[in-house]
């Protein structure tokens, strides 16, 4: 089959998170010369497909999920039955990210590589909690001793057109919550209360959307997010016992777990407080110079006649599993304008463009 009906075939499959409804096992039999790993756990299913060429060059590899946020309600169509319609497809998955597997499948597929082995790395988990999906597929890599060295993750990364960002790194993520000890009383005697948000009042504009660092020419500044405050026991006669808060910094690799933790140490001293603060993923960066960084953006030039831009901006994704295994990785995708929305689409269009671009990478790589 062309990419085109490959990519609808994909849609079809109701992998809603982390189920992967069987389509591993499509994917598997369309690439039936490459050899199939399945790696399971915790009930999460995972794809290796790898193929070595010969014994010497470079390991390249496409890393991507399969797994589909839920639909939602109000679409036009249903869902899982892709339609296409004035030059685009319609489905939940369309943009993030079975375009990107079905055209990484495709250029593997019709490719020639000149390296020495050509992997496909695919999650059924990575919209949840993604404990058990890319991350196994690395472990089990390295058991074999088969861990490539360059890797591209195909991911929605563009903005407004195909090929004008290349996303080399992104931020990581740490989680907080602050509880505020003090004691309650009646607000008619205040004297007689500890009153935590009172006491934390100083504080609040140290922390509502500080900058921990300046930034720099990759990465915006590792900010203090508030996403909750609440304490009290919503009336106007009563103080509270105790105040908690909660933040998200998305962090860049110039701030750390321990400078975040050292920070609210600094701005909390003399409040009687318990910190919990927490690594959920870790920043990474790929350099400019990158062979996998230039190599790609030559593809995307070629094709498509635009200079992409390189940035680090957006949520979290599983190439910082990859960039902890220390292989070079980046990302590039089509546009995410309705990526986790009610009629998801793809342009057509994009989807050829962007199954050449990764032919293209694969055979001058």
């Amino acid at each position: 089959m062309n990419a085109k009906e490959l990519l609808i075939e994909l849609l079809k499959f109701k992998s809603i998170t982390p189920k992967d409804d069987g389509i591993l096992n499509f994917i598997a039999l369309e690439l039936s010369d490459f050899e199939a790993f399945f790696v399971e756990k915790e009930g999460v299913k995972n794809l290796l497909l790898t193929k070595k060429f010969q014994d010497e060059g470079d390991h390249l590899a496409f890393c991507g999920h399969v797994d589909v946020v839920p639909t939602g309600e109000g679409w036009q169509s249903d869902p899982f039955k892709p339609v296409e319609k004035e030059g685009f497809i319609y489905a939940r998955g369309a943009q993030d990210m079975k375009s990107g597997v079905a055209a990484f499948i495709h250029a593997a597929k019709n490719a020639n590589f000149k390296g020495s082995r050509l992997s496909l790395m695919l999650t059924s988990d990575e919209e949840g909690e993604a404990k058990y999906g890319t991350l196994e597929l690395l472990k089990f890599m390295q058991e074999e001793n088969i861990l490539p060295d360059f890797a591209i993750v195909g991911e929605p990364t563009c903005d407004k057109h195909l090929g004008d960002s290349i996303k080399i790194g992104r931020r990581g993520s740490i989680n907080g919550k602050i509880l505020i000890r003090g004691k309650q009383g009646h607000v008619a005697y205040p004297e007689k209360c500890i009153n935590p948000i009172h006491d934390f009042s100083h504080a609040l504009k140290f922390l509502a959307g500080f900058d921990l660092d300046p930034g720099s020419a990759d990465f915006a500044p590792s900010k203090i997010v508030i996403t909750d405050i609440r304490g009290g026991l919503e009336v106007c006669n009563v103080t509270p016992n105790d105040l908690k808060l909660m933040f998200n910094v998305r962090n860049s690799p110039d701030t750390t777990l321990d400078d975040v933790k050292n920070y609210i140490d600094k701005i909390c001293h003399g409040l009687n407080y318990e910190l919990e603060i927490k690594q959920s993923s870790k920043p990474f960066l790929t350099h400019h110079d990158n062979k996998v960084v230039q190599k790609l953006n030559e593809s995307i030039q070629k094709i498509t006649q635009r200079v992409p831009s390189f940035n680090t901006k957006g949520g979290t994704s599983d190439a910082r599993f990859l960039a902890e295994f220390g292989i070079s990785v980046c990302e590039f995708g089509v546009c995410n304008d309705r990526i986790h929305a009610i009629d998801e689409r793809v342009s057509v269009e994009d989807f050829e463009k962007l199954c050449e671009i990764y032919k293209d990478f694969i055979e001058n790589f």
